[in-house]
């Protein structure tokens, strides 16, 4: 939506509508957190480009039909030098991994990418020669809220299950509801939860305007909302004791989910990098 011109929107925006998957291939393995360090070359060939390299940690890759593709197009500018690109699933030369073995998120397959010739005419060029940098970096503003969004989804889902577990379970002759350590936990993770909720709130809502400070809350936000998600998952799975620990209950499957939003779409070091930059 931030890059492209309407044509282009024209083209790919109902394919989405109707379902199929766009995944966004920024991360390489020696380009995470210093994103602009990637390596995937685009070489333009009169009115065409040819992309060869490789992607890291790319969700839904193989199942997606488009690609948002990062490469360098003049590596003696840096960052200045990126360029975005639209590589679709049946283009001669892009091929897939196979499936990370991953903590978490197994819902979601997660592979590498590999480009290899893959050759695309100037049409699914998104942003101007040198400038997909910074659409990497604006698109990102408004993604991280959706991080903070799922962060709290998982939180959550935690806490009304830990607060139902604890009514119904019995110890000493009552409910473990009623010791007050218990309902310290629940009292404390209602807070952060309710807490992270309006901060995200708040960043949705300057997302949906373009306001000015965006950044800074929008990195505020995903930390907030992810650190509140482990922590919260964390003692959902205490608060349940032993039964937290084993398939059973949901609580372990979203612990262990919960780790990866403190990590993809840029680290919480990274955002508090990014938020210290962008104090008001």
């Amino acid at each position: 939506m931030l890059g492209g011109n309407a044509e282009q929107k024209n083209r790919w925006l109902p394919e989405l509508v109707k379902g199929k998957g766009f995944s966004y291939c920024l991360s390489e393995s020696e380009a995470g957190s210093d994103a602009s360090a990637l390596k995937t070359k685009a070489e333009r060939r009169g009115d065409q480009w040819v992309l060869n390299g490789s992607k890291k940690w790319i969700s839904n890759a193989g199942e997606s039909e488009f690609y948002t593709v990062l490469a360098q197009t003049d590596p003696s500018l840096g960052s200045k030098g990126i360029t975005a690109f639209v590589v679709e699933k049946s283009d001669a030369g892009i091929s897939f991994g196979a499936p990370e073995k991953k903590m978490g998120f197994r819902g979601s397959p997660t592979r590498e990418v590999y480009f290899d010739n893959v050759t695309i005419d100037d049409d699914r060029r998104i942003s101007d020669v040198g400038k997909g940098f910074a659409l990497a970096m604006d698109t990102l503003d408004h993604t991280r809220i959706t991080i903070a969004a799922q962060a709290l989804g998982l939180a959550q889902g935690a806490l009304d299950i830990a607060k139902k577990y604890s009514h119904e379970r019995k110890q000493f002759g009552k409910e473990i509801f009623d010791f007050q350590g218990v309902q310290f936990m629940l009292a404390d993770m209602a807070i952060a939860i309710e807490s992270a909720r309006q901060l995200t709130y708040a960043a949705a809502a300057k997302s949906e305007r373009g306001d000015a400070d965006l950044k800074f809350f929008s990195a505020a936000c995903k930390t907030l909302a992810t650190d509140v998600a482990m922590k919260v998952t964390t003692d959902a799975v205490q608060v349940l004791g032993g039964y937290g620990y084993v398939s059973d209950y949901p609580v372990e499957r979203m612990m262990r989910d919960a780790k990866l939003t403190q990590i993809y779409e840029g680290t919480n070091q990274i955002q508090r990098i990014v938020v210290a930059r962008n104090l008001p």
